[in-house]
């Protein structure tokens, strides 16, 4: 259990500032083994956003240990330094896993201060697996097509059709991809960023992680602590509960964000008439539930895909406006239309999909050991939903597939290192999606790192998304090298006022949330 926000705030302040040597040239690297010894070739790929961005692609072994073997493409995008003197490569990632990071690097390169962005050749990737990257995996279309069985299983019958529909996605899965399945992880992943850092030519390499991000960049430099220049890691994965553990803490800190979200619509109950107790707001939402079981809105909103329109909310509170928006619809004017939009936009899977849900789970279940015995799952699930009943089953099916994968698990590194420059850390108290208590637990394993919190926000994602505070953190520590244990207010919770437009980029970072998608 997380200690009180004011009390963790205070722990923090009381640790002493880190400092680090100031940046230094980054020289040429001998390649590492299985690096591409010809120079990437770099070809624009401009867009009227990033008209300095340019695309290439880099050849890595399918497996590390065999380098002379088969071969795979990552894609590469790069938005170049234009300073005279370069503090090299920044490496960045949205997260996922399964999330392409191609159209990040522009977006970090136009967000950070220009006098830092112009220090580093921004360098977005497709991970292995992932988008643009050859192979790229799709395990099957059709796992999320509407109305699937309610993710709560109250019969046998409603637990047959869902164990049904994960099995049939990892034995598919397994199907499509035996050969790949076995190389997709967390650890290849890593042992790719050595080979493009020496295919770029550094002797050390930044890199800049969100969610997910945070985990594959703290694994990296678990191997190769030596070769890091700068880390920023954002929204902090719990390393020591990889990956079954870790879910499990989501889950009931989602059921927090969402009580969060409720507690927000009562606040304006003039403007939703939904009620202004907190309680009986969460009581309507469960009864829009309860209806949906036997009369889907649209034809295409149930209850599991309520849940996924309404968990993009535990992310980023700039959706609240356009959710609770569809609830009163719902709720009060007996108007479906609004709710489906909403599934829509925030819930419906996108065409790629079907490629990033299938390197999530590809790579979840290499990772580490999920429970084999279903009997445990349920267990667990039914123990947790009585606590958090908001979306402990949704979650439970999305990664169940790991109870029945082929492929045998590896064990998760110890990501525990001494042997880094600082890193800087960064962590909102409320976040649902890498709970609190990750970025304590890897602050504590990254000697010298630096943390700084967001004190009551609870976004998934906060550097480059509208906090000033933060921002000036992550621009002085990218300068500098230099970082310090810190706390900043969070942004204001949104207005009501929002629901009737487009969400504008300054509640809070509706550009970054974007790119990060959901679930990772």
């Amino acid at each position: 259990m997380l200690h009180p926000v004011k009390k963790r705030a205070a722990v923090l302040l009381s640790i002493s500032t880190v400092a680090a040597v100031l940046a230094t040239p980054v020289t040429a690297a001998p390649a590492a083994p299985g690096a591409s010894q010809a120079a990437l070739r770099w070809s624009n790929c401009a867009t009227p956003r990033y008209p300095t961005l340019q695309c290439a692609s880099l050849k890595v072994p399918l497996d590390h240990d065999r380098p002379a073997g088969r071969q795979i493409s990552l894609a590469l995008t790069r938005v170049p330094h234009t300073a005279a003197a370069s503090q090299g490569p920044l490496l960045v990632n949205p997260g996922g896993p399964g999330g392409s990071g191609r159209t990040l690097a522009g977006f970090v390169a136009s967000a950070l201060p220009a006098d830092v962005a112009a220090q580093y050749d921004v360098i977005g990737f497709d991970p292995r697996g992932v988008g643009r990257s050859e192979p790229a995996l799709d395990c099957g279309g059709g796992h999320f097509t509407p109305v699937r069985p309610d993710s709560v299983p109250r019969d046998a019958a409603t637990e047959r059709a869902n164990l049904e529909r994960v099995r049939s996605f990892a034995e598919s899965c397994q199907t499509r991809h035996a050969d790949v399945l076995p190389h997709i992880g967390t650890v290849s992943a890593a042992r790719d960023l050595d080979v493009l850092r020496a295919a770029l030519g550094a002797e050390r390499l930044s890199y800049f992680g969100y969610s997910y991000g945070t985990y594959l960049g703290a694994v990296y430099a678990k191997l190769h602590p030596g070769r890091v220049h700068r880390l920023v890691l954002d929204s902090v994965v719990d390393p020591g509960g990889v990956w079954y553990q870790d879910n499990l803490a989501q889950d009931r800190a989602f059921d927090a964000r969402h009580k969060a979200f409720l507690a927000w619509v009562a606040r304006y109950d003039a403007t939703y008439r939904l009620g202004s107790d907190p309680a009986r707001v969460e009581e309507r939402w469960y009864a829009m539930r309860e209806a949906l079981r036997t009369g889907p809105a649209g034809g295409k909103v149930g209850p599991a895909e309520l849940e996924d329109t309404y968990m993009p909310g535990g992310y980023y509170n700039g959706y609240w406006p356009s959710l609770a928006e569809a609830f009163s619809a719902y709720a009060v004017q007996g108007d479906a239309k609004p709710l489906v939009a909403a599934y829509e936009r925030f819930g419906a899977v996108e065409p790629s999909a079907g490629n990033s849900y299938s390197v999530y789970t590809a790579v979840q279940c290499r990772d580490s050991a999920w429970p084999r015995s279903w009997n445990r799952w349920r267990a667990d699930m039914w123990r947790t939903h009585a606590e958090a009943p908001f979306m402990t089953w949704n979650n439970a099916w999305y990664n169940a597939p790991c109870a029945f994968w082929k492929t045998e698990p590896l064990r998760a590194p110890d990501v525990t290192n001494g042997d880094l420059p600082p890193a800087l850390l960064l962590q909102a108290t409320e976040d649902a999606a890498t709970p609190f208590g990750g970025a304590l637990s890897m602050r504590d394993k990254l000697k010298g790192a630096a943390l700084v919190v967001e004190e009551g926000g609870g976004n998934h994602g906060i550097a480059l998304a509208g906090n000033k505070c933060l921002d000036e953190k992550v621009a002085a520590y990218l300068r500098t090298g230099r970082a310090a244990d810190a706390v900043c207010p969070a942004q204001a919770a949104p207005k009501p006022a929002a629901a009737t437009r487009a969400v504008p980029p300054s509640a809070g970072g509706a550009a970054l949330h974007g790119l990060l998608g959901f679930r990772g």
